[in-house]
């Protein structure tokens, strides 16, 4: 390893890049949580070697500092709070930033059915309100059906939910 002369957050002399890469990827898993493949992305994007990448990934692990189960719960938490995501749409999201099955079934219990059922229902509500000027029934209830299974929700709730709501 080549010795580049860097300084950290808190003045101290950093000797090797690997102590470089180490103090910038501690500070952005510390910043907010994040998954393995987010970590090791930052990394190669830094110019760390997939070697060197491991290795730092390996100690963030072992630390405590990179946890794959807690960044899940995070973000399925997290985007049914705020974005109101159906659980469809957070496992999908999941698996593209390649989270274990046995992760998302754990982040899929930070989803409380109730407050799933009322979001449902809300934006049903919401939405239903938002195509009043659709004369058409049909496309009505086609376009609601559609927001709602893109939104995430499954589509057998989303049937229910339209079919409470709209009376044909």
């Amino acid at each position: 390893m080549n010795t580049v002369q860097h300084v950290d957050n808190d003045g101290k002399q950093l000797k090797t890049s690997q102590d470089k890469f180490a103090a910038a990827i501690l500070h952005y898993c510390k910043y907010q949580e994040r998954c393995h493949m987010e970590a090791r992305n930052k990394l190669y994007e830094l110019g760390c070697t997939p070697g060197e990448a491991e290795q730092l990934l390996t100690s963030l692990i072992e630390s405590g500092v990179l946890n794959e189960e807690r960044f899940a719960r995070a973000y399925a938490g997290g985007k049914f709070r705020m974005m109101q995501w159906g659980r469809e749409k957070i496992k999908q999201q999941l698996k593209l930033r390649k989270i274990s099955d046995y992760c998302i079934k754990k982040a899929m219990k930070e989803i409380d059915e109730t407050n799933y059922t009322k979001t449902l229902c809300k934006l049903v509500v919401k939405k239903i309100s938002e195509l009043k000027r659709e004369k058409s029934p049909v496309k009505r209830k086609s376009k609601l059906y559609r927001y709602l299974v893109q939104k995430g929700y499954e589509r057998d709730l989303v049937m229910d939910a339209i079919k409470e709501h709209l009376k044909f």
